[in-house]
């Protein structure tokens, strides 16, 4: 079987998309299919199976996009179609112009293409400061649906909540709820590294993600700073973004006793670094899984996570000290100071969180993609009533 990955962002692992299409990939060689991919990650370039279009160029808003960590495809219709002809099928990771191009091609030619659904409304309103208005977020979930969604023969959601959240916008497609996978040596609750001698005497809280309007890494700082125990508290950011320079500032001006350190980490040294901890906390209000969540349960460390209804993320705390009100550093100082005044709770919610943290493992994850392919292919007929659907305008 031959399958085409379009990724309009591949590059350096250092975002959940990115992890997400570098997980399929390899799971899907290691199985034995030939898979193709195009993508404009130059160096790709020359690797079998690897069709490497150009970059958009954004003009005065390269640097920006620099910022994020990421590199854009732009469409070349004959590289594309060279990485498409022949195919059984064709998988897009996002909604932007190489997955768009490849959706019309599978179209026209009859091909069964799938996709992922990676990135929300709101991650893109954010960047132009209309994060909260929901006109804005529907017009941009309208924009997916009728020139990229309602093209697919099937589509993959990171999680039941997204693909709830998403369906109320974009239904037709069969849906398929299946996350993007943990890595499985995480899952060993007996290896717990540690502490470094810079964080010796400290209560060490992680938390992970790019620096950014969403993420929110503002609220812990805050609550660090509310904390009974402000002067046994380390907070570790790991992460990089457009927000890194206000993220620092805002340390510098506030934080001068005890600074929280930002530090952009490699997988080995953030796992390392997740076995040492006390504690992780995710403040997000946007999020379509967050990998890096799961990958600290998987650890066995205790999260306190934000309970945003625009967030997956708050399905993951399974006890109410786990969880806080989304837009009160205060109320997140309180529950911060709750598991460091009961270090036994912590140990036996450790356990708890762990266990419920293996659904999740990664292979069982590509297992089910694998199927889904599969099944997509096997069932293909070409029809989609669904084309001349229009989707709810309001949020």
């Amino acid at each position: 079987m031959v399958i085409t990955i379009i990724a309009d962002v591949l590059g350096k692992p250092n975002n959940g998309t990115t992890l997400a299409a570098l997980n399929l990939i390899n799971s899907l060689k290691s199985k034995g299919y030939e898979v193709r991919v195009l993508c404009c990650d130059k160096s790709c370039a020359g690797q079998p199976g690897y069709f490497i279009i150009p970059t958009i160029n954004f003009g005065i808003y390269n640097g920006y996009v620099k910022k994020n960590g990421v590199s854009i495809a732009k469409v070349d219709e004959a590289i594309l179609q060279k990485a498409i002809e022949g195919a059984d099928i064709v998988h897009s990771i996002l909604p932007f112009s190489a997955g768009r191009a490849a959706a019309r091609y599978c179209l026209k030619n009859n091909i069964p293409f799938t996709s992922g659904f990676h990135a929300q409304a709101e991650n893109l309103s954010s960047h132009v400061f209309m994060m909260n208005f929901p006109l804005a977020n529907a017009a941009i979930y309208r924009n997916f649906w009728k020139h990229y969604y309602c093209m697919c023969d099937a589509t993959h959601y990171p999680t039941s909540f997204i693909r709830d959240y998403v369906r109320r916008y974009m239904k037709g497609p069969k849906p398929y709820a299946i996350s993007n996978g943990v890595d499985a040596s995480l899952f060993n609750l007996s290896v717990r590294h540690e502490k470094p001698e810079e964080f010796k005497g400290k209560f060490l809280i992680v938390m992970s993600g790019r620096y950014s309007a969403e993420k929110k890494q503002v609220l812990l700082l805050k609550a660090a700073l509310m904390s009974k125990h402000k002067n046994e508290i380390q907070i570790v950011l790991a992460g990089s973004g457009p927000k890194e320079k206000a993220l620092r500032r805002w340390i510098h001006r506030h934080m001068k006793d005890n600074p929280a350190i930002m530090q952009s980490f490699k997988h080995e040294e953030l796992t390392q670094l997740l076995g040492c901890a006390d504690l992780y906390v995710h403040t997000s209000l946007i999020e379509i899984e967050a990998i890096s969540c799961l990958e600290a349960l998987s650890c066995g460390l205790v999260p306190v996570i934000s309970n945003s209804p625009r967030s997956a993320t708050s399905k993951f705390s399974l006890r109410p000290e786990s969880s806080f009100y989304h837009h009160s550093a205060r109320d997140l100082a309180k529950k911060i100071d709750w598991w460091i005044e009961h270090p036994e709770e912590r140990k036996k919610a450790s356990v708890q969180y762990s266990k419920f943290a293996e659904q999740f493992e990664i292979n069982l994850c590509m297992d089910r993609m694998e199927k889904m392919l599969i099944d997509t292919y096997k069932n293909f007929d070409g029809k989609k009533p669904w084309l001349k659907q229009k989707i709810k305008s309001k949020q």
